[in-house]
């Protein structure tokens, strides 16, 4: 295994960076544009998704960073949640849905994944992790 040294090395945050494009795609679309309460907060979800590996991964004990990456992962669930609400009310489409959710639902496993890792390795004072 290769030392992770940046956040931008986990395999985690670049695939929830992949969702937040993808849900500000169909977010500033059509009717989904219109809906500022429903576009907000998928927005906002999928960005916690996103920002919490990245500030868990700056924390100084592998517990904090458990806790951040379990935010994240619960973030991953909201935006499945909201992807049905969208569903719907007819915002996207059935292929759409099925995509998004998809990798909201790699994402959450991913996040597991790292999550048990992190657990199973503890870092000290905010070293370079092998994960």
């Amino acid at each position: 295994m290769t030392a992770v040294t940046r956040f931008e090395d986990l395999i985690a945050w670049q695939e929830s960076r992949t969702l937040v494009k993808w849900i500000y795609k169909i977010t500033l679309e059509g009717d989904f544009a219109k809906d500022f309460g429903m576009r907000d907060q998928i927005q906002r979800a999928t960005v916690s998704v996103m920002t919490n590996i990245a500030e868990g991964f700056d924390c100084e004990s592998s517990a904090e960073f458990a806790r951040f990456l379990g935010i994240a992962r619960r973030s991953a669930v909201e935006v499945q949640s909201l992807l049905y609400a969208a569903l719907d009310v007819e915002y996207i489409k059935p292929d759409i849905f099925k995509s998004h959710y998809e990798q909201a639902k790699k994402c959450k496993a991913l996040i597991g994944g790292l999550k048990q890792s992190v657990l199973k390795n503890p870092r000290r004072n905010n070293t370079p992790s092998r994960i």
